[in-house]
C-alpha cells in the first residue's frame, strides 16, 4: 500500500469516473486503474463496482474509503506541521461558519486574515453545527465557528465572545425592556429545523415544537436571518435575534428592538477544531484577528447583571 493508491481511490470516489479521476491525478487511466486493482488484490475485496455507471463504491469500499480519507488528511496535516515548524504557511485552510454567525462576523475579519497568508488557499462555507462537527471528526474540515459548548471530547473549543439575544417586534415599538413572560409564542417566527438558533430560542423560552403557533393561517420557517427578518416585517410578527445581526439596523428598525431584563439570554461563540489539529499558528492568528475586530462591538454589548446559562 502507498499514499498514491489512497489518493487515486479518493479521486475515483469523488468523481465516480476513472477517466476523470486519472486526469485530475495527472496520470493515465490505465495506470490509475492498475494501481487501484493492486490495492484491491492486496486487501482481498473490491472497492469499486466497475459495472455500474457512474462507478459506485461497494459496501466494503465505503468502509475503506472512510479510513483512507482520515489517513490522507493526517498525512496532509503532517506536511502542514512541517511547514509550520519551518515558518512557512502554505497549502489550504477550510473554515465553516454557521449561517446565523457567518454574514455578520466574516466581513469583520476574513479579508484582513487572508492578506496575512498570501500563499494559503482559504475555503469558507456556511454549514450547520451538526455538519461542522461531522466534518471536523472526519478531518474534512480544519476550523469551525459556531455556538459553544459542544461538550464533545474529540473537539477542542476556543471561546471568542458572548453575544446576547434581542427581541424584535415588527408591529410595536419597544419602549421598555422585555421579559420572557411578555413574549407571545403564538406570534413568534423562527429558523427552520437544523439551525441551532431555532433550538436556542425554544430552550430560552422553555417551549417545545408542539407549543408553537401562529396568528397566520400558514407556517413559515426561515433558512437565514435575512429571510426571517423580511418575513417578520412583512407579517408584523416577532422573533429573537443575536446582537451582531442588528448592528446595521436603521434607526427605525432599532425602535422595534427590545433588550431583555436580567437574566439576559445569550450564546457563546467560539472556534472549534479536532483534538489533533496541527495548524496552531493559523488558529492563534485567527483567534486574535476575530477578537481584535470585534472588541469594540463586544464592549458595546457587554452582558451585565444576572445571565442565563449560555445556549449552544
Amino acid at each position: 500500500m502507498n499514499i498514491q493508491q489512497f489518493q487515486y481511490i479518493l479521486a475515483v470516489a469523488e468523481h465516480k469516473h476513472f477517466e476523470i479521476a486519472a486526469e485530475k491525478c495527472c496520470i493515465t487511466q490505465s495506470t490509475l486503474s492498475t494501481m487501484i486493482s493492486k490495492f484491491e488484490d492486496e486487501i482481498g475485496f473490491k472497492i469499486f463496482d466497475r459495472k455500474k455507471k457512474p462507478v459506485q463504491l461497494t459496501n466494503e469500499g465505503k468502509i475503506i474509503l472512510e479510513q483512507l480519507t482520515i489517513i490522507v488528511n493526517n498525512i496532509d496535516q503532517l506536511k502542514e506541521l512541517t511547514n509550520e515548524v519551518k515558518g512557512e504557511v502554505t497549502g489550504s485552510l477550510t473554515l465553516s461558519v454557521i449561517p446565523t454567525i457567518a454574514p455578520f462576523l466574516l466581513p469583520l475579519f476574513l479579508q484582513n486574515f487572508a492578506t496575512k497568508f498570501p500563499n494559503l488557499k482559504i475555503k469558507v462555507r456556511e454549514e450547520t453545527t451538526s455538519e461542522i462537527v461531522r466534518k471536523l471528526k472526519s478531518r474534512e474540515l480544519d476550523i469551525g465557528i459556531l455556538s459553544v459548548p459542544l461538550n464533545d471530547k474529540e473537539i477542542i473549543e476556543i471561546k471568542l465572545y458572548d453575544e446576547p439575544f434581542l427581541f424584535f417586534d415588527a408591529e410595536n415599538e419597544m419602549n421598555e425592556p422585555i421579559t420572557f413572560k411578555n413574549i407571545k409564542m403564538k406570534n413568534i417566527c423562527l429558523m427552520e429545523e437544523g439551525h441551532c438558533m431555532r433550538t436556542q430560542v425554544l430552550q430560552l423560552c422553555d417551549y417545545d415544537e408542539n407549543q408553537l403557533g401562529s396568528k397566520l393561517n400558514f407556517e413559515y420557517k426561515a433558512g437565514s436571518i435575512d429571510s426571517l427578518l423580511r418575513f417578520v416585517k412583512a407579517n408584523k410578527a416577532t422573533t429573537l435575534l443575536p446582537h451582531l445581526a442588528t448592528i446595521d439596523f436603521s434607526d427605525n428598525e432599532k425602535m422595534h428592538l427590545g433588550n431583555f431584563i436580567s437574566p439576559v439570554p445569550y450564546r457563546t461563540v467560539g472556534l472549534v477544531v479536532h483534538q489533533h489539529f496541527v495548524k496552531k499558528k493559523l488558529l492563534d492568528v485567527l483567534k486574535q484577528d476575530i477578537i481584535e475586530k470585534i472588541t469594540t462591538i463586544i464592549s458595546q454589548i457587554n452582558i451585565e447583571g444576572e445571565r442565563l446559562d449560555p445556549i449552544s
